[in-house]
């Protein structure tokens, strides 16, 4: 008697592996990495407290602005001359003068660094008056191992003389052409208002890179990251799931930030807030995206702020342009500023603040920002998979 084997469809076994994109286990995952981030006090001082001590510093602890400039001024002569040459450097807001008689008094304060420079009235002040130029009137002495501070002692201190000078020759012709310098965007020249907003970068980054790759490499280290890969959750799922809380988190830090720099640091918002949440939102993506390669290849904590410091914080904070200037870098600097994403956001920061929405600006920065997040998660995801091995 022959048995009747019973027919498998075997082409039906593929389908029940295949993970769809399922909007309900992502909302479950992203409702579960909320409560964990509310729960977890160093998150929430990472994303609120830290960007407003890191503005504070950067508003106030960092200054570039050159006033107030302690130096000297040494009047060998007593002259009418003198005094009233002496009475213009004391009339700046930009030099702060300390007034002797003797050079040696002020000679041991540039030494100790009590001042950055001191100007020579020589005795003989009057007589170089008379001599129309031949002579130089004052000797300027500065401290070199200050070179942007000496620079700005010996040529305010120029100016001031020079200005001082050509007050004298009152039977001189008027100038047929004046010429009165104008800076567009900061007026004033103030270097706050020009660090705020790269301050601001800096804070995103940190949310963005750091907080991630620290919070995700701690669940490596807790085993609970394992219990998240066993669930039928697919890895992209997983991986949006755990930064959507991180990537709202970044977008209130950097609305906070921006009511500090308005409304406490007096930074013009010239550009409209949409195009900023727009900007702020891109750069998140790389961000987020490093943060969350690092932790993948990194799964220690300790190892993950290393890395995130070395390869996320310092390049944000040296090569973006945040405090030095991208084109006075060698050439082999400004091709690796390329891929700092923060590069770009700074630019894009600094130019919706103080310019306004220049979206020639905006859209090259942007389409660069999401090249470089696209990629980061594209390897993020490579280097993810739903085994333990």
């Amino acid at each position: 008697m022959s048995g009747v084997t019973p027919r498998t469809d075997k082409t039906s076994e593929p389908l029940t592996n295949v993970r769809r994109f399922d909007l309900q286990r992502l909302q479950a995952l992203v409702y579960k990495e909320s409560l964990q981030a509310l729960r977890d006090p160093s998150t929430l001082l990472i994303a609120f407290v830290l960007p407003v001590v890191l503005l504070l510093l950067f508003a106030y602890a960092v200054s570039l602005d050159a006033k107030h400039v302690r130096i000297g001024v040494v009047m060998e002569s007593e002259g009418a001359a003198a005094h009233a040459l002496a009475a213009a450097f004391s009339a700046t807001d930009y030099l702060d003068a300390h007034f002797v008689h003797d050079r040696r008094e002020v000679a041991d304060m540039l030494v100790s660094g009590e001042l950055r420079g001191y100007v020579v009235i020589p005795q003989d002040f009057e007589q170089r008056l008379t001599l129309m130029g031949s002579e130089p009137l004052v000797q300027i002495i500065t401290d070199g191992s200050y070179p942007n501070t000496a620079n700005y002692v010996e040529n305010y201190s120029r100016g001031v003389v020079q200005s001082w000078r050509s007050g004298l020759d009152v039977g001189a012709p008027p100038q047929a052409v004046i010429l009165e310098p104008r800076y567009w965007f900061n007026p004033e020249l103030e270097s706050r208002r020009a660090l705020v907003p790269g301050a601001i970068a800096i804070v995103m980054t940190i949310i963005g890179t750091m907080l991630t790759a620290l919070v995700v490499a701690r669940e490596w280290e807790r085993g609970t990251m394992e219990a998240v890969l066993s669930t039928p959750a697919s890895v992209a799922e997983i991986l949006i799931g755990k930064l959507l809380p991180y990537f709202v988190l970044g977008m209130l830090s950097t609305l906070g930030a921006t009511a500090l720099a308005v409304f406490i640091f007096d930074v013009p918002l010239c550009g409209s807030l949409a195009a900023l949440l727009l900007l702020s939102a891109v750069f998140m993506v790389p961000a987020l995206g490093q943060g969350l390669l690092i932790s993948s290849l990194a799964r220690n904590q300790f190892l993950a702020a290393q890395i995130a410091l070395f390869t996320g914080f310092l390049p944000a904070f040296m090569l973006s342009g945040f405090l030095y200037e991208i084109d006075a870098m060698p050439v082999w600097i400004r091709a690796i500023t390329l891929l700092v994403p923060a590069r770009y956001f700074v630019d894009s920061l600094k130019t919706v603040f103080l310019a306004g929405d220049i979206w020639a600006v905006f859209l090259p920065n942007l389409a660069a920002m999401a090249a470089i997040g696209i990629v980061f998660f594209m390897l993020a995801k490579r280097v993810t998979h739903k085994n333990l091995e």
